[in-house]
């Protein structure tokens, strides 16, 4: 796999480069900053961009508005973005925009390098990828939201998987049920959000938006994140 880094911490930025390397994958470019990253993307035609969501000047919200431009740029361009905190309204804006894949994911999680490397394939491979806190974080809203509050404990729990980027059968070996079991619970939950087969999209993803969409609050939450040029 070919990819993009845009990460200002050097030591992050290198390990990374390492990591990926050595996962067997090439790292076409590691940027310091968002400033060039939608040239050297059209330039480079990387599979995946990873970048994080504060980048300099500022530190506030460069990283996750270079994201959206590179999906704006090519709605094929699969992003993963990195982040310190739990910021549910950069999860919302990345996922809402209709494109490639997606992962959102605490940088946190880079330390469990065999779960990383499985989520950046996952995303390869067309999945939504959000981590799991920040599902954590949506669900803990979801009485706000109608459609949600119709689906059964067991599949919020499918639901919550789905979002954390799991296929069919990693859902079922973590559940302890049989993958039919798993795929029964995917259709409910496509029904009760009415969710069509006619529909534009993914259903799989569609149904993690439409929960984002209803529980997405107007600013970030978790840990308190930093002021505005304090650095992460």
């Amino acid at each position: 796999m070919r990819i993009l880094i845009v990460e200002d911490s050097v030591l992050l930025r290198e390990g990374l480069s390492r990591l990926l390397a050595d996962a067997g994958h090439e790292v076409v470019a590691a940027l310091p900053d968002a400033s060039r990253a939608l040239e050297k993307v059209a330039d480079l035609v990387p599979d995946l961009a990873i970048v994080d969501v504060r980048l300099p000047p500022t530190f506030t919200d460069e990283g996750i508005r270079a994201a959206l431009g590179l999906r704006k740029q090519d709605p094929s361009q699969a992003v993963l973005v990195l982040s310190q905190y739990v910021e549910e309204r950069y999860a919302s804006d990345l996922i809402a925009q209709q494109g490639g894949a997606v992962g959102y994911l605490l940088k946190d999680r880079v330390t469990d390098v065999a779960d990383f490397l499985e989520s950046v394939e996952r995303i390869h491979e067309g999945a939504t990828v959000l981590d799991p806190e920040v599902v954590a974080q949506l669900f803990a809203r979801r009485s706000r939201d109608e459609k949600i509050g119709r689906l059964t404990e067991r599949e919020r729990s499918v639901l919550s998987l789905i979002a954390e980027g799991k296929s069919n059968a990693a859902i079922s070996r973590l559940l302890f049920v049989s993958e039919g079991a798993v795929e029964k619970h995917i259709t409910s939950i496509f029904q009760k959000l009415d969710l069509e087969h006619g529909q534009h999209g993914n259903r799989r993803v569609l149904a993690v938006l439409a929960h984002i969409d209803a529980t997405a609050a107007p600013g970030p939450v978790g840990p308190s994140a930093p002021q505005n040029g304090t650095h992460r």
